[in-house]
């Protein structure tokens, strides 16, 4: 909103008003507004929490550290939405499809966790908001952003393309009559359905290569369903991740801000023609305003880590966890990086693989032997080292460490390919 404000005064000629335009300035101050509010707002949050005795419902896990949180409030990812949600709507372009696909779910899954949060807290129902409901919201968002980057004119990528490949209508309208056809290519703007793989010198895969059995008539359709498929997959995968890092004081928040600060970096690379031509990465056009949403959420992490680190005073409850993972499958699928998310998620993928594992193998050998065995003391992973008697902060500095590791060698893979 400010932008637009600023903007107009610009053409007034007002002092510094020309500050707005510049991505760097937008981005400072959201992730400094994101902080105040964060900050602000938490403490009194808490509180009121307190006051309408909102605590953290304990399950029974075995360990001795669970039971000293018990009465914590929780649903504190609200402190999060909100340290998300105002700056994005002050500093950002609200007409840019981009930032709107990113407040949708902002909005639709932290709504999704706040309802299973309520039923915990309020209802006493432990199990929370059923697991069917919950994937179809999910997949609810998934079919959303799937749809709406397959149907928006304004999802487009700048790309090198020989003059051969061009269709009938676009070699009309974008070639001078005369134009030798062996001319070797061409930049232009096109929808796209090609993402990037790491690690690869010719770094772009293309769905349509999922069904190149298919004629091409057909084929551009299929591909684009294939590719909604992948994303409702994706968000549906990383959020619920996240909801399981979600155990241990501060894990989910601090690896979070670790990931939105690798993403915003991305983003930011991703937007400007000259980085993008000078790594020779893929350029899209219009997600330079996801820098600032990027600056947003890794202002709304930390300022909410201020509260959420050992010992908490709050936790975020399903309400911060399924937003948190939804954003980042989301940002991700946006900028064409999808196929990072093992890597710059790594956290997130070896808490939900422990699980996954945990359950298989006890199911598998209760049927065999029985009697069901486990690999792990308890799943998902970071239980496991609390079963092994590390204390919970040595734990969650660890785990960020790796995701450090994770994040720099997500960004590394811009150049060593």
């Amino acid at each position: 909103m400010l932008y637009y404000l600023f903007r107009y005064l610009d053409t007034l000629n007002f002092p510094g008003a020309g500050v707005f335009s510049y991505i760097s300035f937008r981005s400072a101050a959201a992730v400094i507004t994101s902080l105040i509010i964060s900050l602000l707002i938490g403490k009194k949050i808490i509180l009121f929490l307190k006051k309408k005795q909102i605590g953290e419902v304990v399950r029974e896990l075995g360990l001795d550290e669970q039971y000293q949180k018990k009465g914590t409030p929780t649903m504190g990812g609200i402190i999060i939405l909100a340290s998300i949600i105002v700056p994005t709507l002050l500093f950002a372009k609200l007409d840019n499809i981009y930032i709107i696909l990113m407040l949708l779910t902002t909005v639709w899954l932290g709504l999704i966790g706040f309802l299973d949060d309520y039923i915990k807290t309020f209802l006493k129902r432990k199990s929370g908001l059923e697991g069917k409901f919950k994937i179809v919201g999910q997949v609810g968002l998934g079919l959303i952003v799937g749809l709406t980057l397959y149907l928006s004119d304004d999802v487009i990528i700048m790309e090198k393309v020989k003059i051969p490949d061009l269709t009938a209508r676009e070699k009309l309208e974008l070639l001078d009559p005369g134009t030798p056809i062996s001319q070797a290519e061409i930049v232009m703007e096109r929808k796209s359905t090609k993402t990037t793989i790491p690690f690869v010198k010719n770094n772009e895969f293309n769905y349509s290569w999922l069904v190149s059995f298919i004629d091409e008539d057909h084929r551009q359709l299929w591909t684009w369903m294939v590719f909604v498929l992948v994303v409702i997959f994706i968000v549906t995968a990383v959020s619920n991740g996240a909801n399981l890092t979600d155990g241990l004081d501060g894990l989910a928040t601090g690896t979070s801000a670790i990931v939105g600060t690798a993403l915003g970096i991305l983003a930011y690379v991703s937007s400007h023609i000259v980085y993008a031509k000078y790594l020779n990465i893929m350029y899209i056009p219009g997600t330079e305003e996801l820098t600032i949403f990027a600056s947003a959420f890794i202002g709304a992490t930390i300022g909410f880590l201020w509260y959420n680190s050992y010992p908490a005073q709050v936790f975020m409850g399903d309400t911060g966890s399924l937003a948190l993972g939804g954003i980042i499958a989301v940002f991700a699928i946006i900028i064409r990086k999808e196929m990072l998310i093992p890597i710059l998620c790594g956290i997130f993928l070896v808490e939900n693989l422990s699980v996954v594992i945990q359950v298989a193998w006890f199911k598998r050998t209760k049927k065999k032997y029985g009697e069901g065995r486990r690999i792990f003391l308890m799943a998902p992973l970071h239980h496991h080292y609390q079963k092994k008697g590390y204390p919970e902060p040595k734990i969650v500095t660890r785990f960020w460490i790796v995701a450090i590791m994770l994040a720099v060698i997500s960004i590394v893979t811009l150049k060593i390919r």
